[in-house]
């Protein structure tokens, strides 16, 4: 059970019933537990919104985006991270095959090496924080300096994310499967 209330929209004062529009407009309906919890710091969560948006507008693909993300969870064992992100990985275009995978990716086929290298340097930095002038360089042959300044964006912005998630203790919501349910 998470450690704050989930503030739902009858939670709110007028003030901020500006910000579940924002969330019903820019994320999934019913809204994300996670998101219900960092309503009780609204201000936070508006910035929270603004960030991840950016992330998302950025030159680096959707695809290599969502594998680090993913990478990230599985580094993590983060139950919500993965499962919220295997159907952002889908529109992005992976496959049921490589996000099953992702776990193992570097034994597996499923995955070039530009990929294989974004995941390496996601896991990498997850783990160690600092990361190998080899591990960067692995992923940079493949990218420009924007797309690696976005990827290491990305990389940290979701590792924050999944202490977020651990330190509040947040509910995965029963729509979607714990990916590590049976590990």
């Amino acid at each position: 059970m998470a450690r704050v209330p989930y503030l739902r929209r009858e939670d709110a004062d007028e003030a901020n019933k500006p910000l579940y529009d924002r969330l019903e407009a820019e994320r999934k309906v019913p809204t994300a537990n996670i998101f219900l919890a960092l309503a009780g710091a609204p201000e936070q969560l508006d910035g929270f919104l603004t960030y991840a948006n950016s992330l998302r507008a950025a030159d680096l693909s959707p695809k290599l985006r969502e594998l680090a993300i993913l990478t990230v969870g599985y580094a993590t064992r983060s139950a919500y991270e993965v499962a919220h992100h295997q159907s952002h990985g889908l529109k992005a275009g992976l496959t049921g095959e490589q996000l099953a995978a992702v776990a193992d990716f570097e034994s597996s086929e499923l995955f070039d090496a530009t990929e294989k290298a974004v995941m390496h340097l996601a896991r990498e930095s997850t783990l160690h924080v600092d990361v190998s002038e080899e591990t960067w360089r692995a992923a940079a042959d493949h990218l420009t300096d924007r797309q690696m300044v976005e990827l290491s964006l990305s990389i940290a912005w979701y590792n924050s994310g999944v202490r977020i998630m651990g330190l509040l203790d947040i509910d995965l919501e029963d729509a979607y499967p714990n990916p590590f349910q049976n590990s």
